[in-house]
């Protein structure tokens, strides 16, 4: 009896032994933190263009894990025509407007930049610098008029002070936009940070 009660023991502690080399199921969530991103929004160092894809290197910016990210872009314009501020403003819509690469797309990029928008210049009235959409700024989707503003700004489009005088079509003023380290976080919050403005007399 004492021997059968040894082994019972034995077998007991053996038992507990191994089922604490398992894992244990819980009720509880466990926090193992945050999911690896998949969002790189990088993209591999490109060759310099061939003849036949020879242009004015431009950037522009496309959405990308809800922020706005530069990518490199090359433009069909002589350089001649490089200070003719709506022509680049036409270009680098017309960039915007693409549907990214597979390279883009893989690496998290997008655009909301609608198809059917063109750029035209200055009417009487405006700054000198002023450019006007074909859709009323504050009828787009704000991360379109982030990528608008911070494409324009790094380029010929944008004024001396590296601001963005947009306006639409309607008879209202055009407003001045700043492309900044906040915009590019937060595209969302896209604002006409400088008011409207008016030409100087």
């Amino acid at each position: 009896m004492k021997r059968r009660l040894t082994r019972l023991t034995a077998l007991a502690a053996l038992c507990a032994a191994l089922a604490g080399c398992g894992i244990r199921t819980t009720s509880v969530p466990v926090d193992a933190g945050a999911a690896p991103s998949r969002v790189p929004c990088e993209l591999s160092a490109q060759e310099p263009p061939g003849e036949a894809a020879s242009g004015v290197p431009l950037q522009a910016y496309l959405v990308c894990g809800a922020q706005l990210v530069s990518v490199d872009r090359t433009v069909r314009i002589p350089e001649e025509r490089l200070s003719d501020r709506v022509r680049v403003a036409q270009a680098l819509l017309d960039e915007l407007k693409k549907a990214p690469s597979d390279e883009e797309r893989q690496a998290g990029f997008s655009t909301d930049v609608r198809e059917s928008l063109t750029v035209s210049g200055a009417r009487k009235g405006d700054p000198r610098d002023a450019l006007r959409l074909s859709s009323q700024p504050e009828d787009l989707p704000t991360h379109a008029l982030a990528q608008i503003v911070c494409t324009y700004a790094d380029s010929a489009a944008a004024g001396p002070d590296r601001s963005v005088s947009l306006g639409g079509p309607s008879d209202d003023p055009v407003r001045g936009y700043q492309c900044t380290a906040a915009l590019k976080a937060r595209p969302e919050s896209v604002l006409p940070t400088l008011g409207e403005i008016r030409p100087t007399r």
